[in-house]
């Protein structure tokens, strides 16, 4: 963290469970304080409707010294539907940054933008977690490779990557034609 400040940059770092004391402080800094800042908006989309509140307060008396430059906490919850199941989830960030609700709930959806775009693609449709490559750099040079895939598939106009893999599975001078 204090590279990160040095070095003019800033951070927004998701707070999980497993970072118990961090965890557990957010969880009662924010059913005890006011926002500072407060932020709703509802979501409908295919077959999803999703309300989002991002509220955000100082960080609180007591956070472990090692987070340096904590500036701002954020509490995202998220409630609605997927289908017909009901989805609560309740998220916290913890930012050197200053920002009000509004911005930080547009950055938070931009990180999930690029790890549902990228990431899960990767890892879902790639199977890269499933890997079982561990010899020198074969990891590293995979995970390019399924990158550059990823792309190429974007640039040539494949929404969905999983129907580009089956409409060029056995089509290799079409496949070839994105390198050009």
């Amino acid at each position: 963290m204090q590279q990160i400040i040095e070095s003019g940059n800033a951070y927004l770092i998701t707070v999980k469970a497993n970072q118990g004391n961090l965890f557990k402080l957010l969880q009662s800094h924010f059913e005890q304080s006011t926002a500072l800042s407060d932020d709703c908006c509802i979501e409908t989309s295919r077959d999803r409707q999703t309300q989002r509140r991002v509220r955000v307060l100082a960080p609180p008396v007591g956070i472990d010294p090692a987070w340096v430059g904590v500036k701002r906490v954020v509490c995202i919850e998220r409630q609605g539907r997927r289908g017909q199941k009901p989805i609560s989830e309740r998220m916290f960030y913890i930012s050197s940054l200053e920002l009000d609700a509004a911005e930080f709930g547009e950055r938070i959806r931009c990180h999930w933008h690029i790890e549902n775009r990228l990431h899960w693609v990767k890892d879902v449709v790639m199977g890269e977690d499933k890997t079982p490559l561990c010899a020198g750099h074969a990891l590293t040079n995979f995970a390019i490779l399924r990158s550059m895939a990823v792309n190429l598939f974007r640039l040539n106009g494949f929404a969905s990557i999983t129907k580009g893999i089956r409409h060029l599975a056995h089509d290799i001078p079409q496949l070839f034609s994105f390198f050009q």
